[in-house]
């Protein structure tokens, strides 16, 4: 390794993004997280000094409307891990 001019250095142009060896999946998960959270983060509400009974309707409204997708997602996912098992179940235990 070599420490060059320590006295003047000189600055290369700056970081890279890593290259991916699976571009389609780097792809395919940014598209994912495009579809799921499309909306803009409401920074307007992110007061650390502000206690939680001073939130009105309209925040509360504005905060799940930016985790809908992930709402979404989540009860799609309760809903295949309550339904999955069950549906085996009927279908190892219920041979019609």
């Amino acid at each position: 390794m070599e420490l060059g001019n320590i006295s003047k250095p000189t600055y290369g142009p700056g970081l890279e993004a890593p290259g991916s060896s699976a571009p389609g999946l780097v792809t395919m998960a940014h598209g994912f997280l495009r579809l799921v959270q499309p909306n803009p983060l409401p920074t307007d509400l992110i007061n650390f000094g502000q206690s939680q009974s001073e939130f009105s309707r309209e925040d509360i409204h504005k905060l799940l409307l930016y985790e809908l997708g992930f709402l979404i997602c989540v009860a799609i996912g309760v809903l295949f891990i309550i339904l999955v098992p069950l549906v085996g179940c009927c279908f190892c235990c219920c041979r019609c």
